[in-house]
């Protein structure tokens, strides 16, 4: 039976129709090589990647960034060394800590010792000079090596840096030796019991400005705190995170295999879950907010509480479950404005979505697909993420003079094998040489920032290639699909790994062309975000709007090229062509066919970002309901936590990956049936001397879809 369209003629510049062909058969199979050029660049840019590695992990040192660092540029506690049974890091002037330099540098400029134990009570140098054998030995445990009490006399010993002034009770905390700062009753700031002390050189030290001395050492390992904190409740709670991960798994796969025998029940039902699942989020706001009324600190802003490394505090104030409500409502509010104006169309996609579900029912391997991706984007993650840490500890120890009075070789760079020698002992006599950073002035370190931008870039351009190679993959497996005339009969035996083969033999190239497009973008971005941050403080508001513009600018580029990139990927998995001409006439096709963009393709997507959403929401109900204690059932069971939010943000992001993962499937399939249908409706007029390829089920969809042309038109 011929079926009449009433559609317009195209417009010319979009390129002309598609002609009959009786012998295209869906997938070409007799296809060479594309875009030969950049597979050339790309795998040239691999080897490259790889030499950095080497060379990173050649002179990079990891255990820079694990174990603290002595004056000499020495690991405390690392195994197989003198300071093996030394892992905490002792500094003998605390107060020094409070210089600008640790603004600067990261580096309190006193001198830094690996000691066994931090001390325990309050001496100072004269006191145990003057002391007992047991003073001698304890005291000593906190000097450097070789110092004798017996032939040295205090000022001798502290004018050479071998010892510290005094000992105030401290506490290991993260690997270094801090003041064991309390507050008595009126918040008096007290160091062991004691509000102020003798310094050991003929001057007293409140506690106080211990306290300030200690923040300015703390600046840099305040987010090593949250960090292990964080650590902590990983180590307790991850085997209830992968439960959690599991039934997400679960759930997802639960919702596709019933997209595939009742897609539109599943459907209606999701988007009401959807609405109710959000409505609840907004009523559990509101109780939390009302129930805080009248508590004492509940009516503090979060712009006066500022930031804290104990998250839950957030949680104890009205206006966070206000800002949460606020939210939410707005969310529900465009949903269901979204729904009521395109619930025709939602009729039409829910049919489209049909036909992506028997798509996936006969190509099921294509569920699996997104384990390959997840693996293979892992182990770029890994490369990336590894390569980083050698990259950041692959400099040099860097020594600088050190000192109290006026020197004019302050802050110079130094070498301590020499220091004693040298004209600057000399001139600054209270000057010492001690390890200042990590840097260095060879080729290899000039030339270290552009490794670490290299490494970025590569990350980029091989994460992309991993996620083109699957979008490749499974539209060249759902186009053999589409264009089989008899199904099942016609389809492939193995149409993944018939794609996934075409893909790797043919047209590695073209992704590696496409996905390099998108990574100089992306790369654009992250220097925009770079100097975004690097201007926060700055004034200029012309340059801050500026930056604003262009950082908006490239993020819509982005979407665009991902979109295009997408859609050519289609192309060159069905006619093998490389990535311009394919990009080329995917665009042409779908603006030819504009409309019925609009009509099915992105209602479609609008519908599977609803199932992810319901996923997510039902997910992160359950685990907060469960880490915070609220289930009395389960209360025993949740692991005691420092910050619950921990494994239900994991999860939340989690579940959404996992989600994703599953329908990135369908929306691929989609995305695939929707381009092969407009192929269609160029080829052939449903004649018997040229038939659609498509199903009955598509049919309806084309009959439904012209109806909603006309009304646009």
């Amino acid at each position: 039976m011929r079926m009449e369209t009433e559609e317009k003629n195209p417009d010319p510049k979009y390129g002309e129709s598609r002609k009959f062909d009786p012998n295209f058969k869906g997938p070409i199979h007799n296809r060479g090589c594309t875009d030969i050029l950049c597979c050339i660049l790309f795998i040239l840019a691999l080897l490259g990647y790889f030499a950095v590695g080497i060379v990173a992990w050649s002179q990079g040192d990891p255990r820079k960034v694990i174990y603290p660092t002595d004056s000499r540029g020495q690991f405390c506690g690392q195994a197989g060394t003198p300071l093996e049974k030394k892992p905490l890091l002792f500094y003998f002037n605390i107060l020094k800590c409070a210089s600008p330099l640790v603004l600067l540098e990261f580096q309190c400029p006193t001198t830094q010792l690996c000691v066994e134990t931090c001390p325990d009570r309050h001496m100072t140098l004269v006191k145990a000079k003057v002391g007992n054998k047991e003073d001698h030995e304890y005291y000593k445990r906190y000097c450097k090596d070789g110092v004798d009490f017996g032939k040295l006399s205090p000022p001798e010993i502290l004018r050479e840096g071998l010892c510290p002034a005094m000992l105030m009770p401290s506490k290991a905390f993260t690997r270094r030796c801090l003041p064991a700062l309390g507050r008595m009753k009126g918040g008096v700031v007290v160091v062991g019991n004691e509000t102020s002390f003798d310094a050991g050189e003929g001057t007293n030290i409140n506690a106080t400005d211990v306290l300030e001395a200690s923040k300015k050492s703390n600046l840099v390992i305040e987010a090593r705190q949250v960090a292990m904190r964080i650590f902590e409740d990983y180590t307790r709670s991850w085997h209830w995170i992968l439960l959690g991960l599991v039934i997400a798994m679960l759930v997802s796969l639960v919702f596709i295999v019933l997209l595939r025998f009742l897609a539109g029940i599943v459907i209606w039902v999701m988007i009401v879950l959807v609405i109710l699942v959000i409505g609840y989020g907004i009523f559990h706001c509101y109780m939390e907010f009302a129930s805080l009324k009248g508590e004492p600190g509940s009516n503090v802003t979060i712009r006066d509480l500022g930031l804290q490394t104990d998250f839950s505090v957030y949680l104890q104030i009205r206006q966070t479950w206000l800002a949460f409500m606020i939210i939410l409502a707005i969310v529900e509010f465009f949903i269901i404005l979204l729904l009521i104006f395109l619930r025709k169309r939602i009729v039409i996609a829910i049919a489209l979505i049909k036909e992506a579900s028997r798509a996936v029912g006969h190509v099921m391997s294509s569920l699996f697909y997104p384990i390959l991706t997840f693996a293979l984007l892992s182990v770029v993650i890994a490369y990336w993420a590894i390569t980083a840490v050698f990259l950041s500890t692959s400099n040099d120890q860097v020594y600088k003079v050190f000192n109290n009075s006026e020197c004019e070789y302050s802050r110079d760079t130094c070498d301590p094998k020499t220091f004693n020698i040298s004209n600057v002992s000399s001139q600054c006599p209270d000057a010492e040489c001690l390890f200042a950073f990590y840097g260095g002035e060879t080729l290899y370190h000039k030339y270290l920032i552009l490794f670490q931008f290299y490494n970025v870039f590569l990350f980029f351009w091989c994460a992309n290639f991993v996620t083109a190679l699957g979008q490749v993959t499974l539209s060249g497996a759902f186009a053999s699909y589409y264009w089989a005339f008899k199904k099942p009969d016609d389809i492939p035996a193995f149409p993944i790994f018939a794609s996934l083969g075409r893909a790797l033999r043919y047209h590695t190239g073209s992704l590696a062309f496409g996905s390099l497009i998108l990574s100089i973008v992306q790369c654009i971005r992250v220097l925009l975000e770079y100097l975004d941050h690097k201007l926060k403080g700055a004034q200029n508001k012309c340059a801050k709007f500026l930056l604003s513009c262009m950082k908006c600018c490239f993020w819509c580029l982005e979407k665009c090229i991902k979109f295009l990139n997408r859609n050519a990927y289609i192309m060159i998995a069905i006619y093998g062509k490389s990535f311009c001409p394919s990009a080329k006439n995917a665009f042409f096709l779908l603006m030819r066919n504009i409309v019925r963009v609009a009509v099915l393709d992105k209602v479609t997507d609008f519908l599977l970002f609803l199932g992810k959403l319901l996923i997510v929401g039902i997910v992160g109900i359950f685990s907060f309901f469960f880490f915070s204690g609220r289930i009395k059932a389960v209360e025993e069971a949740a692991p005691s936590l420092n910050y619950y939010w921990v494994p239900i943000m994991t999860l939340v992001v989690g579940s959404y990956l996992i989600a994703h993962g599953f329908f990135s499937v369908y929306a691929m399939c989609v995305d695939t049936l929707f381009l092969c249908f407009l192929e269609d409706l160029e080829r052939n007029d449903g004649s018997a001397e040229k038939p659609y390829f498509m199903s009955q089920n598509l049919l309806s969809i084309l009959n439904k879809s012209n109806e909603e042309v006309k009304s646009v038109d």
